[in-house]
């Protein structure tokens, strides 16, 4: 996600490391690899023209004060340090305030109409939206099924209700905007307080598709009127979310697919452009996958800087027990397979693996080219499912025997049960590590906005690298499901074709 944005601003900060202060001609340097990235991703010219006049005037016109906070939480920053806090304020300022208001109505079901373009995931996201109502706002709504054009459109809204277990309203055989209407009445018969329409898109934005979305709005009122659009589509799903507003006038934005863009573009544009607000991001399929837009939190991630907030949030809208004993349990390096196996779960739950790792505040420390198998997860839990209750506590009883029937028993081999008890034991050596040099940290560092912080998270991280420029045993961290390139060791590999070299011409006498 946001690889091409991330990609830009870690070359620029690259090129301002070591360097004693922020002059015209090495601000142009770095403004210069973020201005081609920004293009590449899709952000619309003038929004990335402005952007990028802002954070040279901000860093032209700021003294760089090589010290921060007082006492004993003074630390030293650097002029990167600033450069990258200048960049970080004017992205979230060109993205907007944190704003996912729903205007709720007073003494009748709240109307929000979806509106967009087809195969943006509009369904998927009325079905999303359903769900943060019910477990956000302990609302109770109920879906309309008002695209009767696209094939299987009002089935799949069923089967979402079903999932749901809230009522789905259609009409076979009658037009949109009447099944928008009687949808209302509907929820007063149900006992719903919100009623959700799901409208048809098209391909592209003709008169017929606007004019009946025009009569939806007349007859139904709707007290907010959300755009869902594809990150995908780039700039293409700015303009559209423009032509939109001006004929409708909608409430706000939910970004679909922003997973597995590479671009994000839109992400920033979108603001600027339609003056109204980006509300949510849909993330993934499950329906928990509904995230509350926060520009902070996207302003950290595309800087490299995780995003501990968000992943926080996520871990609580999967977690229950007792959050802070697991937590220390943890870092402290003490767990089971038991303890194990629910980490694996909640992040499975959590989102995809690349996902989860991107929220992490190490980015800098992870490898371009890692690459993250959610499928070494399933094979992990499935081992795990086939060892006893002994053996899930406590790991030194394995033998070869214990080895060959947890192999039988999973589908694998001997040599994956070798694998995991290795990994596993240097994942609990490697948190261990990490409670030990954050110590304190972890409550200290949501939104990551402090430059004392980030100064004290650098240097907790150097204190856990290894010889890749990896913390040590991160590649271990989720049993091998992160597969880090392969270190290569240039002054030991120098030294074996010089043996060669001289070996060559000790032979030749």
């Amino acid at each position: 996600m946001l690889d091409i944005l991330s990609g830009g601003f870690r070359v620029a900060r690259q090129k301002l490391t070591g360097k004693a202060n922020l002059s015209e001609a090495n601000i142009d340097e770095a403004i210069g690899e973020i201005r081609k990235s920004l293009l590449e991703a899709d952000v619309e010219y003038g929004v990335a023209k402005d952007f990028l006049a802002k954070v040279k005037a901000e860093a032209l016109g700021t003294a760089v004060n090589l010290r921060a906070g007082s006492g004993a939480q003074r630390v030293r920053v650097t002029p990167a340090d600033h450069f990258v806090q200048i960049c970080k304020t004017e992205l979230e300022s060109l993205m907007g305030a944190h704003d996912a208001t729903i205007q709720f109505a007073v003494n009748r079901p709240t109307t929000i109409m979806m509106v967009g373009l087809q195969g943006s995931g509009k369904t998927t996201t009325t079905g999303k939206l359903a769900h943060y109502l019910i477990t956000k706002h302990k609302r109770k709504p109920l879906l309309v099924a008002a695209d009767i054009y696209r094939p299987a459109a009002v089935e799949q809204l069923k089967v979402l209700g079903k999932k749901l277990n809230i009522p789905v309203f259609h009409i076979e055989g009658a037009k949109p905007q009447e099944i928008c209407e009687k949808a209302q009445l509907k929820a007063f018969e149900l006992d719903c307080d919100v009623v959700i329409l799901d409208t048809a898109g098209r391909l592209t934005i003709d008169s017929e598709l606007m004019a009946e979305l025009d009569e939806i709005k007349a007859r139904a009122k709707p007290d907010n009127i959300f755009f869902v659009c594809d990150a995908m589509m780039g700039q293409d799903a700015v303009t559209t979310a423009k032509s939109f507003n001006d004929r409708l006038d909608i409430s706000g934005v939910i970004m679909t697919k922003l997973d597995g863009d590479t671009r994000g573009g839109a992400a920033l544009s979108i603001r600027r452009v339609t003056g109204k607000p980006l509300k949510f991001l849909g993330m993934g399929e499950d329906l928990a996958r509904l995230e509350e837009f926060r520009p902070e939190g996207l302003a950290s991630r595309i800087l490299g800087m995780g995003d501990v907030v968000g992943l926080m949030e996520d871990f609580d809208r999967v977690h229950t027990g007792d959050k802070e004993a697991e937590m220390m349990k943890m870092l402290d390096g003490q767990f089971t397979f038991k303890d194990f196996y629910q980490q694996l779960s909640m992040i499975q739950q959590m989102g995809s693996l690349k996902d989860v790792m991107a929220k992490l505040p190490i980015q800098g420390l992870i490898p371009k080219d890692a690459k993250f198998d959610d499928g070494e997860l399933v094979k992990i839990k499935a081992i795990i499912d086939s060892m006893t209750e002994q053996e899930r506590i406590n790991p030194s009883v394995f033998n070869e025997g214990r080895v060959r029937r947890i192999a039988k028993g999973s589908g694998t081999k001997t040599k994956d049960i070798h694998d995991l008890l290795k990994k596993f034991k240097s994942m609990r050596q490697m948190m261990g590590m990490m409670g030990k040099g954050l110590g304190g940290l972890l409550g200290k560092i949501p939104g990551m906005g402090g430059m004392g912080q980030l100064n004290q998270l650098r240097k907790a991280a150097q204190g856990m690298m290894g010889g890749g420029g990896m913390p040590a045993g991160m590649g271990d961290m989720f049993g091998g499901a992160i597969a880090l390139p392969k270190v290569i060791d240039r002054d030991k590999q120098k030294k074996l074709r010089k043996a060669v070299k001289d070996a060559r011409k000790k032979n030749r006498r």
